[in-house]
């Protein structure tokens, strides 16, 4: 059974708390941290408990389940992808998302943009970065990530809004702490070669937004710890 909405109300109460303890200790002001309501493997209902809340977005990470839940809903929320991107979905991606974070080639760029071209919009992504080295994530390395800007700031149809990564699974807290730091010093290090804001820094989930937000994050990717488990009652 999916959890009510006081339920979730609570735990959404407790994480954006806990985001703004981490913005106090990184002197930062909570107002430049976003929380994604990340809904994946949720019913319909979990993106209408985010819009009630007043959250801005939901994250999905199938092109498919989030098509189909976002047109069984009428929830005022941005949709936003934060699963990896196969190619031959782009054009689906690109009508039913807002924006798209998994951006990690050249050749997905060209057809996202052709995609945004088709159905006359502009689609807002994000590059991600394997900023922590990690051969389990995907993600542009960070050598090659300076050629995929360059090549998406030439595209028409796309606007780069700025960078996501996922920090490696590690018992280590300063593996996660250098992941973010990495992709927030390239950030800076691009933003000031190409003259372009490149604001947002998508990075740090439920275990280790604290040093994302720390390292600059701009938006924390949050899903069971709003929703509980898929199929479980939620634990507190």
């Amino acid at each position: 059974m999916f959890i009510s909405y006081d339920e979730f109300r609570q735990r959404a109460d407790r994480v954006m708390a806990e985001i703004a303890a981490a913005c106090v200790a990184a002197g930062r002001d909570p107002k430049e941290v976003a929380l994604l309501a990340v809904t994946k493997t949720h019913p319909a209902a979990a993106a209408e408990y985010a819009a009630r809340y007043g959250l801005a977005a939901v994250g999905e990470n199938r092109v498919q389940e989030g098509v189909d839940k976002r047109a069984q809903t009428t929830a005022a929320v941005r949709w936003e992808l934060i699963g990896h991107l196969q190619s031959n979905k782009a054009r689906l991606a690109a009508t039913h998302f807002d924006r798209v974070q998994s951006v990690d080639s050249v050749k997905l760029l060209n057809h996202l943009d052709r995609a945004a071209a088709e159905v006359g919009k502009t689609l807002p992504v994000l590059l991600q970065v394997n900023a922590g080295r990690d051969p389990a994530k995907f993600g542009a390395e960070l050598e090659d990530a300076p050629g995929l800007l360059q090549a998406a700031l030439a595209l028409p149809h796309l606007r780069v809004d700025g960078f996501m990564t996922i920090a490696p699974l590690s018992d280590d807290p300063a593996v996660a702490t250098l992941t973010f730091q990495y992709l927030r010093e390239l950030r800076d290090r691009l933003a000031a070669e190409t003259g372009r804001p490149l604001r947002e820094l998508s990075m740090g989930m439920s275990g280790d937004f604290a040093a994302a937000i720390a390292a600059g994050s701009t938006q924390v990717r949050v899903g069971t710890a709003l929703f509980g488990t898929r199929g479980q009652e939620p634990t507190q």
